[in-house]
């Protein structure tokens, strides 16, 4: 049974965080408080009308789930892997999301729910997550770094996210750290990418019998030398992007977060400290660099804020 509705009652926002593997999405309120959540298979080669088709199917679920009616949402903020061209809606990447390539996201979800649409690029909304209800609150500028399948970067300062010419969403894993390394999917020779994210330490250790970088965490672990010299060398990326971050930006916190986080943020944080504190124009203690706080939460509640704070302005 739905809960009666009056123009008093507070406004709620749909939050999506679309991967190249799951999609999630829960519905927040204007405090972030995730009420309901659900996931589900990305499945993007059947293209961006059944997405939209199961991002509505999950929308009934979740306000039958919370007793809400579908006028009580003011709209669905959507977290999505770039490229992404936020004027017009389409999304650009090939490489996570084929088959999306074609027509607009956006118009799409706004045709088959009724509801407004926002979207944004995930690491952004990851970000947004952050530093509305996680480890950036009450910080400023903050960056954050994600690092997964690939490596993700986004800058939060005074108070809106960092925009590059005609609104483009800076490539942060993509700085070269490594000459002779091997190169990413975009060209570059020894990024971040490329050595410290899931998928370069997997293929840097696939050779050798490790298909995952947990493998290959593991194997260094026990002390195999091969194993060792890819952690190594990716830890040392990681020192070299910390201390390019910090000249560059000068944050006042740097947020680590995706998969590869949640089981070795201690040797990341302790490579990047490192180098923090040999920089001599940096006055010693400025960055801190924390955990991410919200986990696979951060981009559904960071897309939801989308919404939520437009109303809420």
């Amino acid at each position: 049974m739905h809960a009666p509705s009056s123009p008093l009652d507070p406004r709620f926002s749909l939050g999506v965080d679309i991967g190249g593997t799951k999609t999630a999405m829960g519905l927040v309120s204007p405090q972030g408080a995730l009420l309901e959540h659900l996931s589900f298979e990305t499945h993007s080669r059947r293209g961006i009308q059944d997405m939209a088709l199961r991002l509505n199917r999950g929308l009934e679920t979740l306000l039958q789930r919370a007793s809400l009616e579908k006028k009580q949402v003011d709209g669905m903020g959507v977290g999505c892997p770039g490229p992404l061209n936020l004027e017009t809606g389409e999304v650009l990447n090939p490489y996570t999301l084929p088959g999306w390539e074609q027509g607009s996201l956006t118009q799409a979800i706004e045709a088959t729910t009724g509801l407004r649409v926002r979207l944004e690029n995930d690491a952004d909304a990851a970000l947004l997550g952050e530093c509305w209800m996680g480890a950036g609150q009450g910080k400023n500028p903050v960056l954050m770094l994600t690092f997964g399948t690939g490596v993700g970067g986004a800058l939060f300062t005074d108070g809106r996210v960092y925009r590059g010419a005609r609104g483009e969403h800076p490539e942060m894993g993509l700085i070269p750290v490594h000459t002779g390394m091997p190169k990413d999917y975009s060209g570059v020779d020894g990024s971040l990418e490329s050595l410290a994210s899931g998928s370069g330490m997997a293929q840097r250790g696939e050779p050798l019998g490790w298909s995952h970088a947990r493998a290959v965490f593991e194997a260094a672990q026990d002390g195999h030398p091969e194993a060792s010299r890819i952690v190594d060398e990716a830890l040392e990326a990681v020192g070299r992007s910390a201390w390019v971050y910090a000249h560059t930006f000068c944050p006042e916190c740097i947020i680590l977060g995706g998969g590869l986080m949640d089981h070795h943020f201690p040797a990341f944080q302790q490579r990047m400290q490192q180098a923090l504190d040999q920089a001599s124009l940096i006055a010693r203690n400025l960055i801190e660099v924390v955990p991410a706080r919200l986990g696979n939460q951060a981009g559904m509640l960071g897309a939801a804020s989308l919404m939520l704070k437009s109303t809420l302005s």
